[in-house]
């Protein structure tokens, strides 16, 4: 596994690659401090599995760095490696794209859950509080007002009296009741598939996939994609594998 680092601070660029490199040794690390070399390296070498991308650069904005690896690279999954725990910028990274956001603070332990987690083609995410006091605006667009999701774990990224809030246990997936073929919308829109691709990929009306996707937001109480992806992720954290959990249903 080859793996594109980008931080500014060098120091800390040293030892997560000294981390990193701990998953195995078939794991190669490249380095670069700012997103030009980032770039560069991206342009020079085409065989990337992961980058983990920090979002305080001295010569980028790490959420625009964000959005041009995306587009660039669609198939070379980004995960979000920052000393901020803000649940916003939680929210902000998986509505851009990244595949996962890991805290700077956390264990070495949890980083290589988050990593093997990508890496199997799901989604990672800090167990947070979500409320809309927290949401930012999407492309410069209104504020969002998403309902709450709570939920516990090992990393404890929002402090729960600071946001007036318990956290609680999702409900499992078993729990929510889906049908055969809500699971497999889920599953696309766990990819971000819009719903004409996912339309198209299982021979339905865009119409009946509306349908689908809002029984789906429903199940999981939350009121957009995003939320549906973060507690999905944080359910699989919880109780084991999504793929799993949608080969049973579906039998």
């Amino acid at each position: 596994m080859k793996v594109l680092l980008v931080d500014d601070h060098p120091l800390i660029l040293s030892a997560l690659q000294t981390v990193i490199k701990g998953l195995g040794d078939h794991v190669n690390v490249v380095g670069a401090g700012s997103g030009r070399a980032a770039r560069e390296a991206l342009q020079k070498e085409d065989d990337f599995d992961l980058v983990l991308l920090d979002l305080q650069l001295g010569d980028e904005n790490g959420f625009d760095l964000l959005t041009e690896f995306r587009a660039g690279y669609p198939a070379l999954p980004v995960v979000v490696v920052s000393a901020s725990d803000r649940a916003s910028d939680v929210i902000r990274s998986i509505d851009l794209g990244a595949m996962g956001f890991v805290p700077k603070r956390a264990t070495n332990e949890t980083l290589f859950e988050a990593l093997h987690m990508v890496m199997s083609g799901g989604i990672y995410v800090p167990p947070m509080s979500i409320g809309s006091d927290a949401t930012p605006p999407v492309n410069g667009g209104r504020r969002r007002t998403d309902s709450m999701i709570t939920a516990p774990g090992p990393l404890h990224v929002v402090n729960q009296e600071a946001n007036g809030g318990s956290f609680q246990r999702q409900p499992s997936l078993a729990s929510l009741g889906l049908t055969p073929r809500q699971t497999d919308v889920l599953a696309l829109l766990l990819k971000g598939n819009p719903n004409k691709l996912i339309a198209r990929e299982l021979g339905l009306s865009v119409e009946t996939v509306k349908d689908h996707v809002a029984a789906v937001l429903r199940a999981l109480n939350v009121s957009s994609r995003t939320q549906a992806v973060l507690a999905v992720s944080q359910m699989t954290q919880q109780y084991g594998d999504f793929s799993a959990w949608r080969n049973g249903n579906a039998s």
